[in-house]
């Protein structure tokens, strides 16, 4: 039986819509995993049931993470948030990580990740942290921009094997301070944190890039989406 993975949907607040890339369900069909957009919904009674028949989650990019999650008020016009997706996901992590269920962050799931374990977010990094590296690239997405540095002896690192890897990026907000139950795996060449994991979970790593925009190209996010399908497979 293939592992059933669930997405956390995207929000478009002008159509008023849900909608889904298709990377990131092509990357997880191709690794071995059947995915399925979950509803946009705060009943925690419907995520519970929707949570026992996942295998493993996928917290996908989007909206901005609301700074409430982490006692900040935003700044201007800068942030933009789905409430009801923050709520949502509030619970479905909450639950993930009750259940030791795999979660895999990318883009907005790290931020969001970060901020519901008591981290804290950089709201727009032109405003609060400036650099010359590229972290909003225009498209083509599947071309590397930057680099990030793998921390020896991390999970990461024992999954790739190299010490840097080019990726792609396309984000304003970023982990500040880190959560305490978190552990940093890769670091952006001016020091932002680039990929994390839980170390007391059977598997919860998120990234700053876009390995959904990569996958066709780059075995390196090919490693990831498996990585991330094995262990759901298992449970």
């Amino acid at each position: 039986m293939k592992p059933l993975v669930g997405l956390m949907p995207l929000w478009d607040d002008e159509k008023e819509s849900l909608w889904m890339l298709p990377g990131y369900m092509d990357g997880i069909a191709t690794a071995g995993g059947i995915p399925f957009m979950l509803p946009l919904t705060d009943s925690e009674e419907d995520i519970k049931q929707l949570v026992g028949i996942c295998n493993g989650f996928l917290f996908t990019g989007g909206h901005d993470v609301s700074p409430e999650l982490y006692a900040e008020k935003p700044i201007g016009n800068l942030v933009s948030c789905c409430r009801k997706r923050d709520i949502m996901e509030n619970i479905v992590l909450r639950i993930a990580i009750e259940k030791d269920k795999p979660v895999l962050g990318i883009c907005r799931g790290i931020q969001f990740i970060n901020a519901a374990l008591g981290g804290t977010l950089y709201q727009d990094l032109p405003t609060q942290h400036p650099t010359e590296i590229e972290h909003h690239q225009k498209p083509p997405y599947d071309q590397p921009v930057h680099k990030v540095d793998i921390v020896p002896g991390s999970p990461l690192y024992s999954l790739i094997g190299e010490s840097r890897i080019a990726v792609n990026s396309y984000h304003h907000q970023a982990i500040k301070q880190l959560a305490p139950s978190l552990v940093a795996m890769a670091y952006s060449e001016d020091g932002l944190v680039e990929a994390v994991h839980k170390r007391d979970q059977s598997f919860m790593w998120a990234v700053q890039w876009h390995p959904e925009f990569m996958w066709m190209t780059d075995v390196n996010s090919r490693k990831i989406f498996k990585a991330f399908i094995s262990i759901s497979a298992i449970g």
